[in-house]
């Protein structure tokens, strides 16, 4: 697959997981893709999910339940803050490559 392809299908899925339909609200959804800007206890949980994903608790899930959060919601805001931490690896991950590249490190012809 050309890497702009790649590149533009990564771009359509963090647009779709943000902007499309659902329950969370965008503002909330891009908060979480973003991880800033949420509401206790969303942040922690999203913070959770983004670096320390395999301590996320059920008590982090109960804890945004009894804020008033439904499991909908829930689901899709790790969801947005997975692809969001996804994303800033990609990113990353690109321009380690391109600078890796530019300095004559890497030999693409493999």
């Amino acid at each position: 697959m050309d890497d702009d392809v790649k590149r533009a299908a990564q771009r359509a899925l963090a647009e779709r997981v943000v902007g499309g339909e659902g329950t969370a609200s965008a503002e909330l959804r891009a908060g979480a893709f973003h991880d800033e800007g949420l509401p206790p206890p969303l942040d922690e949980l999203v913070g959770k999910v983004t670096r320390t994903p395999v301590r996320v608790t059920e008590a982090d899930y109960a804890a945004a339940k009894a804020a008033g959060y439904s499991e909908d919601q829930l689901f899709e805001l790790v969801v947005c803050a997975a692809v969001g931490q996804s994303t800033r690896l990609y990113d990353a991950g690109l321009a380690a490559l391109a600078e890796a590249t530019a300095e004559g490190r890497v030999d693409r012809a493999t």
